[in-house]
């Protein structure tokens, strides 16, 4: 497989930014790990937002800090996926969203990449005092339930959000 790397965003990946987020548009696919991506359509005020929520003292009161990671290919520098982490769970997050959230962009999946991403970031986790992570995934997605167990998540339970009517399950996994 190819050798990734999670970078920080940064203006050198605007237009890999932009081009990531109509990706998941052109396919109306919901956008995890991406830290409200969805809702900005220029990547400089994205930035300014992961910067805004990267701390304790300007995240929102609704939201956890978190740290947000670009996944890109080694090789050309391309922008496969994202992942973010939250640094602690809050009602919400303990219920359906826990500690990371991820994607890989659907031109790049099926290669191993959404393994790789996690194990990364699951590496980085103890920079946060975070030894054990909440992982959680709809039901029905099965591509990320093994992406999950593949980095040795064990499953807690299921619950239905009634936001969306979809079934969360929620799985842990120990770093040693």
């Amino acid at each position: 497989m190819e050798t990734l790397m999670l970078v920080a965003p940064s203006a050198q990946y605007m237009e890999q930014i932009r081009d990531y987020r109509a990706e998941f548009l052109a396919c109306d696919e919901v956008m995890h790990g991406t830290a409200s991506l969805r809702k900005f359509e220029d990547p400089a005020e994205w930035l300014l937002w992961l910067a805004q929520t990267s701390r304790e003292e300007t995240c929102p009161e609704e939201l956890v800090p978190d740290t947000e990671f670009l996944c890109v290919r080694a090789a050309d520098n391309r922008l496969v996926g994202m992942i973010n982490i939250r640094h602690r769970l809050n009602d919400y997050l303990r219920r359906f969203g826990g500690h990371i959230g991820y994607s890989i962009r659907k031109s790049e999946r099926g290669k191993g990449y959404g393994k790789e991403q996690l194990r990364l970031a699951l590496a980085y986790c103890p920079t946060l005092g975070i030894s054990r992570v909440m992982i959680t995934c709809g039901d029905e997605n099965v591509a990320s339930r093994k992406t999950i167990l593949s980095v040795g998540g064990v499953y807690e339970s299921e619950e239905l959000d009634p936001a969306d009517g979809e079934v969360t399950q929620r799985y842990w996994v120990t770093i040693a």
